[in-house]
């Protein structure tokens, strides 16, 4: 940890959450909503596991992509949305440095995982759709596991830089958190000591993750969209190929702008309220969490006729064992 100056005895080891200071009468509400909206998430994603891990036409490359990405929407989600359930119920909102790094630690790798995993399944389709007959060699389990070795590589040694920074600053000011879980530039703000590396390694998180994934994504799809407008307008590839594109996207565009204005907001000085900021910090996080199940689920053919298959196959079990019941 840095060395004080004479003049700071003594430096913050727990914070308290401020989130929402203009909707605090409104904190219930809040609380309601949020733990039915984490409620929906477990029991969306959770469904979308079982059924990819059970149905064994779907362990394909892409659907093992998409059962990882519901996997990590759970535990971002349970990163940050039980606590905050604390908060706003029954307002427990202090936090010690300690717990503070760790949620800040996963919170961002989290959501740096997310986001490989998404360049992942842009390439998977990418791959799918404009090399169908080299997809096999191209698409395999060593290239999932290399993807796993990079994706731990990038995302740890990033994330464990930039939460080392913030917690190597000296915090001997306010110790209110004017979010509702420890985002990096929340607390790095209250720093009383120069923030410029810790302010550096945001924006550079931003570089390696936004800068780096979403040209290749955006250069991945326009090739699928390309390819897809080169195929007869009744083709069933090119129906499905526009709706990957569709569906992908949308996830997507939710992700890395929500998510870049709120990571920008603290190092850019953006004009943004309170309030704004903290929803827009949880947003990015909850929605495609939230919208991925539907998106990838009651979306994808072959996932909707797996899950129905099973629906099919429990029920004819319940007749055997309770014949009475049918």
């Amino acid at each position: 940890m840095l060395e004080a100056p004479a003049s700071w005895n003594f430096s913050h080891t727990s914070f308290i959450f401020r989130g929402f200071p203009e909707l605090q009468t409104y904190h219930l509400l809040l609380g309601f909503l949020f733990f039915f909206s984490y409620l929906s998430v477990l029991l969306g994603n959770s469904t979308l596991v079982f059924v990819i891990r059970r149905v064994q036409r779907l362990h394909s490359p892409m659907y093992l992509l998409i059962c990882a990405l519901c996997f990590v929407d759970i535990l971002v989600v349970s990163t940050i949305l039980p606590r905050m359930l604390l908060g706003l119920l029954f307002e427990l909102n202090r936090i010690s440095l300690a717990g503070c790094l760790i949620q800040m630690f996963f919170t961002h790798f989290l959501s740096s995982v997310e986001s490989t995993l998404l360049l992942a399944m842009a390439l998977d389709r990418y791959v799918a759709i404009c090399k169908p007959l080299r997809y096999a060699d191209i698409v395999g389990s060593s290239m999932l596991l290399k993807l796993a070795l990079f994706t731990l590589v990038r995302s740890v040694s990033i994330m464990a830089t930039l939460v080392g920074l913030a917690g190597s600053q000296w915090f001997c000011g306010s110790n209110i958190i004017e979010h509702c879980y420890c985002d990096h530039m929340a607390l790095v703000s209250l720093a009383c000591d120069s923030t410029e590396k810790s302010c550096a390694a945001g924006l550079a998180v931003i570089v390696c993750f936004v800068g780096a994934d979403i040209p290749i994504i955006f250069f991945s799809y326009m090739k699928i969209l390309s390819v897809a407008l080169q195929m007869t307008a009744a083709s069933e590839d090119r129906l499905k190929a526009f709706h990957t594109c569709s569906t992908h996207l949308m996830v997507i565009m939710c992700f890395y702008l929500v998510g870049s204005i709120t990571f920008l907001s603290h190092n850019l000085n953006l004009r943004i309220s309170k309030d704004a900021n903290t929803i827009m910090g949880i947003m990015y996080i909850l929605i495609p969490a939230t919208v991925n199940p539907i998106i990838y689920g009651v979306r994808t053919k072959e996932i909707r006729h797996g899950f129905l298959r099973l629906f099919r196959v429990q029920q004819e079990r319940t007749k055997k064992v309770h014949p009475a019941l049918t």
